[in-house]
């Protein structure tokens, strides 16, 4: 590692002022007593393979303790008040400023949440149109919270502020009337005994329940199922022949109320899925999908009401406002226009112009997120501040990569730092500085093996990020062999979010990666669109574990329509994306996969574990004959300590271990079953090697790369990406039959190139064993080594949206009007870079 006192380092040394931040002993997570000097006032940019431990120092080591300092001055009571990170394992850090972090973690899934809350946008713009909106004659000045859709000054009092009502039909609670009640007439009721309890109410109020529904008069089925009424009958139970039946006293719930209570009161997100598929959604009537007053909506400025201006892309946004901005009196209208102008461009420079400011934050993905924080921070002002990023360029195009660069130039040209994580090889060769943290992953990294000027990475023979941002120019470019697809799936007239009667060929048989700018449809149509469509034809077969399953917004779009033929060719459809694999600790590596089951079987086939009765539920943490009862199996306890950050110890009873004394005393070639979860993927895999259950498990999780990961590792601790791979891992270590369609959107976000070589590996297997993979791509290496690509464009929002060009990767890269084909060129001809 270079020594930056030395005298001819770029930055130098200045007796009355140390112009590096000095880490010395950082023992986070995996790192190994790092020492190492980052410049101030520079672009330093972290690298290594995924679970080296370059989040550990830039994150959990440098922006951690910058955070515990500020707290320093913090008034103690407020303390309480403010999430800590607690302070990290370090040595000492000295030349430290303060600092600001941009993560790449989602907002809370809240429609109320939007790209105008987020940055600040929507306050602005509610007090142009308080201040200086044009009013009809006589009516009286609002306030700015008159015109937010969150408050009850402003939300309409028949959505309450959500633009959509939820309603219940005849036809979507009763799909098929030729059934009886008995026979499941009323299909949204719930099934086993609530279900067949209403079904008796019906029978003691006199109901024909074995009539076809259509059958029934108008009146009786009106009030069945819509009735507010709620009788209270004596039930008399028709059951099995030889039980006890008694009377008892049984309450009548409507088929719209069981479903409306359901879907806005229920804490169980598959309950609320349940009841949803009998909703039909629409535009609020009173407000026409606004979610305003009318007093507000009659608002105007150059001529739109703030409902419309909120809808408009950011870039026509500005466009509206800069007349006002332009003006040279000093009027409330020209400074609220201008500042939103201004803020506004920073928005279009980052790739955001598509956009718009009511747009809710849960469609938008991590890297969308983290641009629009960094726009905000901005236009802060601040300096001196060292801006701690998580790969700030996840999801761009390499066509707005350009726009990020010239937004980190000028973050560091108003005196701040910027310390990034990152695996953009655009954003690595344009550092001042590079810290690369490796060799490899888990316990093989933690160390830094290379941190001074990019260039002499070069020389450091170790690293496994050199190769890539110095590629070796007389290596011949490998030709890769295109396969040929062996069906097709055709999606017609598809209209979503920016789809306009869309028509698109979906290629099967082959790996497929689907191209474009931010915002241009990709994800649409193919996590939305095209999955949605193969989830259907196959009746919910296609919801793998491999699937988060998240709950959908009901009529986030409205309704749509897709017409798509070729689905009979696929059997199976599997979801691999980046979301969790679990929101508690509870939840981990070896609970996910189900290895945990095979290792708990190892454990109770012991001999000493079947003489005592120990079955392989005793072996779980979470079942109390086995766990320990002190810390319920967490393994540690949580201590408050009043006026400083809540921290976590160990349990005193168990040590961490989450097992109690009898449990831990039964050992498999001895160690227990605390010790086994406590290893590594790669140890795992030597220590189990004759259990095949587990073997094969192990295999797949090293075949992707995480054989650094503990068994136990909980979910909380687990990247986006180390998440996904897991994901893929488990559905890899399954046999399948049938033809599977894989879909994974941005599967290469947060991996560093030889991580993405694994796992193209893997897809690459899928598709050789017979099945179809599509990814959402702006890598142009993966790219430029699909079979077929689907570029989409030509720009982002209401300028995207079609299929620009669509073939081998050689064709698409000579494509005309495609923003992609000049980048997949320099990819095919080995000049390219990561994008």
């Amino acid at each position: 590692m270079n020594d930056p006192a030395g005298p001819a380092h770029p930055y130098g040394r200045d007796a009355a002022h140390d112009p590096y931040v000095r880490v010395r002993g950082a023992r986070e997570h995996n790192l190994r007593s790092v020492d190492v000097d980052l410049p101030r006032d520079a672009l330093v940019v972290f690298t290594g393979v995924s679970g080296s431990g370059k989040s550990s120092l830039a994150f959990g080591t440098v922006y951690a303790e910058a955070q515990r300092r500020y707290f320093e001055s913090v008034a103690p009571y407020a303390r309480r008040l403010i999430h800590q990170v607690g302070a990290p394992k370090v040595g000492e850090i000295s030349g430290l400023p303060p600092a600001v972090a941009l993560e790449q973690r989602r907002s809370a899934p809240t429609s109320r949440s939007s790209v105008g809350t987020v940055t600040t946008l929507s306050n602005s713009l509610r007090m142009l149109f308080s201040r200086a909106g044009d009013y009809p004659d006589g009516a009286p000045r609002l306030d700015s919270d008159a015109f937010s859709p969150n408050t009850a000054a402003g939300a309409c009092p028949e959505c309450h502020g959500l633009g959509r009502v939820h309603r219940v039909t005849e036809d979507s609670l009763v799909p098929d009337p030729d059934l009886s009640i008995r026979e499941g007439a009323v299909a949204a009721w719930p099934g086993a005994w609530q279900g067949k309890n209403l079904r008796d109410i019906l029978a003691a109020l006199g109901h024909d329940i074995d009539r076809p529904w259509r059958e029934l008069p108008k009146a009786d089925r009106d009030w069945i199922l819509f009735t507010d009424e709620q009788p209270v009958v004596t039930v008399h139970p028709v059951r099995d022949a030889g039980r006890i039946h008694r009377p008892y006293q049984g309450t009548y719930m409507s088929a719209r109320r069981y479903v409306l209570h359901t879907f806005a009161d229920s804490k169980s997100s598959t309950l609320r899925t349940r009841v949803q598929r009998y909703l039909v959604s629409g535009a609020c009537p009173a407000c026409r999908g606004r979610r305003l007053r009318p007093e507000a909506l009659d608002v105007t400025f150059a001529g739109r009401d703030i409902a419309e201006a909120a809808a408009l892309p950011l870039s026509a946004l500005g466009d509206l406002l800069r007349p006002a901005a332009d003006g040279a009196d000093e009027s409330p209208a020209a400074l609220l226009a201008a500042d939103l102008v201004a803020r506004v461009e920073v928005l279009t420079e980052l790739g955001l112009g598509y956009l718009s400011t009511d747009r809710p934050t849960p469609t938008l993905s991590a890297g969308e997120l983290q641009r629009l924080r960094l726009a905000t921070q901005l236009r802060s002002g601040l300096f001196g501040v060292v801006y701690v990023l998580d790969e700030p360029s996840a999801g761009l195009h390499p066509a707005d990569s350009a726009a990020l660069l010239t937004v980190l130039d000028r973050l560091k040209a108003a005196g701040n730092s910027l310390f990034v994580v990152e695996h953009h090889l655009d954003v690595v060769r344009r550092a001042d500085w590079i810290v690369d943290v490796g060799p490899y992953a888990g316990e093989h990294g933690g160390q830094v093996l290379y941190s001074g000027p990019v260039a002499g990475l070069a020389d450091v023979a170790e690293s496994a990020t050199r190769r890539f941002v110095f590629p070796d120019p007389g290596a011949p470019a490998a030709e890769p062999a295109r396969r040929t697809p062996s069906g097709t799936v055709r999606l017609h007239g598809v209209t979503r979010h920016n789809l306009r009667d869309l028509d698109c060929d979906i290629p099967l048989g082959v790996f497929t990666a689907v191209t474009g700018v931010s915002g241009s449809g990709k994800s649409t149509l193919i996590s939305q669109v095209l999955a949605d469509a193969v989830a259907e034809h196959l009746g919910g077969d296609g919801a793998d574990a491999a699937d988060t399953g998240d709950e959908p917004a009901a009529g986030a779009d409205g309704p749509y329509e897709v017409r798509a033929k070729g689905l009979e060719a696929v059997d199976r459809l599997v979801r691999v994306d980046q979301k969790p694999i679990g929101r508690t600790p509870r939840s981990n590596l070896a609970t996910y996969t189900g290895l945990f089951d095979a290792v708990r079987k190892v454990f109770a086939a012991t001999d000493e574990a079947r003489a005592r009765g120990y079955t392989a539920g005793r072996f779980s943490f979470n079942v109390a004959a086995g766990r320990c009862e002190t810390c319920q199996g967490e393994g540690f306890v949580a201590v408050a300590l009043l006026f400083l950050p809540g921290t976590y110890a160990p349990c005193t009873a168990c040590h961490g271990a989450r097992y109690n004394p009898e449990t831990l005393e039964i050992t498999y070639r001895g160690a227990t079953i605390a010790d086994v979860l406590g290893m590594t993927v790669d140890a795992a895999a030597g220590f189990l090697a004759d259990v095949p259950a587990a073997l094969r498990g192990l295999a797949t999780l090293r075949d992707v790369g995480l054989g650094y990961l503990r068994l136990g590792q909980p979910a909380t601790e687990l990247s986006g990406g180390e998440a996904q791979r897991i994901k893929l891992a488990a559905e890899l270590q399954r046999t399948h039959r049938g033809h599977t369609l894989y879909v994974l959107d941005e599967p290469t976000t947060g991996l560093h190139p030889a991580d993405t070589e694994l796992l193209l590996r893997q897809l690459h297997g899928l598709v050789d064993a017979g099945n179809s993979v599509v990814v959402v791509e702006h890598d142009m290496a993966v790219v430029a080594g699909a079979d077929r690509v689907i570029d989409m464009g030509p720009g982002g929002g209401a300028a995207g949206g079609r299929v620009v060009a669509a073939g081998t990767p050689e064709e698409v890269a000579r494509a005309e009007g495609s923003l992609t084909a000049r980048y997949l060129r320099a990819a095919l001809s080995g000049t390219g870079t990561n994008g």
